[in-house]
């Protein structure tokens, strides 16, 4: 069997596959609004940071509106608005604590993020770069014990994708605007930001399979049926988290027509704000490094 042939066979049996539940009761109804955050850290006109809005009633998440905001300065005004609501913003929230400790930066969170901010982008750089030529193939980079469930990829990473300027051009951010972090720093309850990866999700629902690209070129019809096979997966409420998304016919086309993704993954972030406003703390894991912070469902 070839390897194509491979991966498909393991997205159907996945897809096949009943849900696994994520153990833990279902916390008390919370009027709020929920949004799943599609971050850039260079956002544009043309590729704006994606914000998908949606209300729970029980195991039924609606998809309300998407909103694009095509800069950094737009996003913060955003965060700033009154709330409630919560959020799963798919950037890292923090560093892996090797590498702190390795380079002699702040072990307390929120002095890591002052110091980090005050970084330019090629001071991050080069110093992560550093890091990475002083250590043997195939450990170059340090991980988070969460990067590991999540299947993310190293919150140092500055290429590829670039989730480092990420961390630079978001975290920061939140700070400034004063929503509340779990687990990591005490801000306004009525607006809490986890951080969310939709990457988990998707594989669960469809395997390897690629759904998204931002280059024109590589927005394939094997993409569009992905997306679409995803999509399909969430309404029926196949995944672990026990959550099924209701969309307008509108909607949906919508979803499935954005080729680079992002729309989507705006979704699927916001499916895992939605597991997260169910569960008692958020969902928050025992024994979580407040350092490192944590990833929904992780």
């Amino acid at each position: 069997m070839s390897k194509v042939s491979k991966a498909a066979a393991a997205s159907r049996r996945i897809a096949d596959a009943p849900p696994i539940p994520i153990p833990g009761p279902l916390a008390e109804p919370v009027d709020r609004a929920l949004v799943g955050v599609d971050f850039t850290s260079a956002p544009t006109a043309r590729k704006p940071i994606r914000l998908a809005f949606g209300r729970r009633q029980g195991s039924v998440l609606k998809l309300e509106r998407q909103v694009g905001i095509p800069s950094l300065e737009g996003f913060e005004a955003w965060l700033t608005e009154p709330g409630p609501w919560l959020g799963g913003f798919d950037l890292p929230f923090g560093l892996p604590r090797e590498l702190i400790e390795t380079l002699g930066w702040p072990t307390e969170w929120a002095l890591l993020i002052a110091h980090y901010a005050s970084l330019s982008r090629a001071e991050i750089r080069d110093t992560f770069a550093a890091f990475c030529d002083a250590r043997p193939v195939g450990g170059k980079f340090a991980h988070r014990a969460c990067d590991g469930p999540a299947g993310s990829s190293p919150s140092m990473k500055w290429v590829n994708p670039p989730v480092a300027y990420m961390l630079h051009a978001g975290v920061p951010r939140l700070l400034r605007a004063g929503v509340h972090l779990p687990g990591l720093h005490a801000g306004d309850a009525t607006r809490v930001a986890l951080e969310a990866y939709p990457g988990l999700l998707a594989r669960e629902l469809i395997g390897t399979r690629s759904y998204k690209s931002d280059d024109r070129a590589k927005q394939t019809p094997d993409r569009l049926i992905a997306r679409k096979d995803l999509i399909e997966a969430l309404e029926q409420g196949r995944s672990r988290l026990g959550l099924r998304l209701k969309l307008s016919h509108a909607q949906r086309d919508e979803l499935a027509d954005d080729g680079s993704g992002d729309k989507l993954d705006a979704v699927l972030c916001l499916m895992q704000a939605a597991w997260a406003d169910a569960r008692p703390d958020h969902g928050l894991p025992a024994g979580m490094d407040p350092l490192e912070g944590w990833i929904v469902c992780a």
